[in-house]
């Protein structure tokens, strides 16, 4: 039976945040009966193409016209195919891309240890994403009210899946396979855990890695893009995340500034020289970021359409404006412009770009740049030294800063003449959005943590720090 007392509507709003800080410590009894029907659209839900109109806010709204609303599966073998594309571009994000990017920040004696940790993410999300996440994030219940913040096992092991099943909204079935879909959403899953490593970077043991992973995965990123994209409460409230502003990048920056607190400092941060070992590699990490960003953003439409378009016109205008606005105040303030500051900039500007690349008009596209790239250079460099935490690489700085200043100028210029508008839409409303996905990416990441310092431990020692995780760690080493 559905508690009313917690009915989301008008000012029991605060009572469904509390709530969703709880669910995490809830039973999982209720949450096993699921809808064997498709699941509903994820992250490339958006307004609507430019030849069709939204359907009710009740569900994210779709990008793609329907192709066939009868048993028969019609193939559109042209989304499809640009989905295929999209899904490669955003896997290569993270391998080579984030890898790269990372990898060309810490010191020596920590890169293979580094862009190791992108790599066995991609592995070990691949594996949790086919066993459970998929079905928590993209299953539907049977209860209406409890779908609203789990989506069940009904997808388990990609059960209830078939060759020639859709991907499905509100009983409509699209051109595009469920498998494609899966694997899409997929490649978002992995990405969104590994941005994490940023934050920790040169001091997290391999070993704690792994379990947080597996746990962070199924407790913190599968919620909430079921909450977002998967039929559940913030998107029945008109939230606008076209292709993660909450979901990925708040998630995992708000998780890094808690992991970063949780372990402390590097040993030796503010006294040791802890310059990037190779900025060539870190321009090619980014090189990949952008590039593949096209596939995060315009493959987001879940369609080779119009929006498409539009989406990656607003992810390019932006990401140049963001590395321009970075390197302008990093000018002013240290008197030269860097190569790091550009591509941190640019990244920034991809990650306040994501929630509005498919509601916004270039020119709002354009000012989201200029802001997330002066923004995030702020966090990252002032912020950091006034709270005087370690967030190795700026993974809350770039990620959460820029996606939260992404999502809230979301509900700032989202523009009818692109996409429909959701009903409830609004600045408040993506407030609303960022602040259940800071509470519980907060409250879940520390648990998770404290789960992983009495199994695994957290911090490597003193010694194995000293020594590099490269070789303590891996046995490995860089050589000239």
């Amino acid at each position: 039976m559905k508690p009313k007392a917690f009915r989301w509507v008008g000012r029991d709003r605060v009572a469904g945040l509390c709530l969703a800080i709880a669910v995490l410590a809830s039973p999982l009894s209720g949450w096993a009966q699921t809808n064997t029907t498709a699941s509903t659209p994820g992250a490339p839900a958006a307004a609507a193409s430019s030849a069709t109109t939204a359907p009710a806010a009740a569900t994210p709204p779709a990008a793609v016209a329907p192709v066939s609303t009868a048993t028969t599966f019609v193939l559109n073998s042209g989304d499809t195919a640009w989905m295929l594309t999209s899904t490669a571009l955003v896997l290569m994000m993270t391998i080579p891309g984030l890898a790269l990017f990372y990898g060309g920040m810490v010191r020596k004696k920590n890169v293979i240890a580094t862009v190791a940790q992108s790599f066995a993410m991609t592995c070990v999300v691949t594996l949790v994403w086919f066993i459970a996440s998929y079905s928590i994030a993209f299953g539907t219940l049977k209860d209406a009210w409890w779908n609203q913040w789990w989506g069940g096992l009904g997808n388990v092991m990609l059960k209830n899946l078939a060759v020639d099943k859709p991907y499905t909204i509100a009983g409509t079935a699209y051109g595009v396979p469920e498998y494609v879909y899966m694997m899409f959403q997929m490649t978002f899953a992995i990405i969104t855990p590994a941005l994490i490593c940023g934050a920790f970077a040169e001091r997290f043991k391999f070993s704690a890695l792994l379990l947080f992973t597996v746990l962070w995965s199924i407790f913190v990123y599968g919620p909430i893009a079921h909450w977002v994209w998967g039929g559940g409460f913030l998107g029945s409230l008109g939230v606008m995340d076209f292709a993660g502003g909450t979901v990925v990048h708040i998630n995992a920056g708000v998780a890094g500034l808690v992991c970063a607190l949780v372990l402390g400092k590097r040993r030796g941060y503010g006294s040791v020289n802890m310059a990037p070992n190779n900025l060539v590699y870190t321009m090619i990490g980014a090189s990949l970021l952008w590039v593949g960003w096209f596939g995060f953003n315009a493959g987001s439409s879940v369609a080779a359409n119009s929006l498409a378009g539009v989406a990656m016109t607003n992810t390019q205008v932006a990401t140049a404006a963001a590395a321009m606005a970075w390197m302008a105040v990093e000018w002013a303030h240290r008197k030269k412009p860097t190569m790091l500051g550009m591509a941190s900039g640019a990244v920034a500007g991809l990650v306040a770009v994501t929630p509005a690349s498919g509601w916004v008009e270039p020119t709002g596209a354009l000012w989201i740049g200029l802001a997330a790239g002066a923004g995030c250079y702020l966090s990252a460099v002032f912020l950091k030294t006034a709270l005087k935490y370690d967030d190795s690489l700026d993974a809350f700085g770039v990620h959460g800063v820029g996606g939260f200043i992404g999502a809230i100028l979301t509900g700032v210029f989202a523009s009818g003449a692109i996409a429909t508008l959701p009903k409830g839409h609004g600045v408040l409303t993506q407030l609303e959005s960022c602040l259940c996905t800071i509470a519980w990416t907060a409250v879940g990441t520390w648990l998770i943590l404290m789960v992983c310092k009495f199994t695994t431990g957290l911090r490597v020692t003193a010694e194995q720090e000293e020594d590099g995780l490269d070789i303590s760690l891996h046995g490995e080493a860089v050589h000239d």
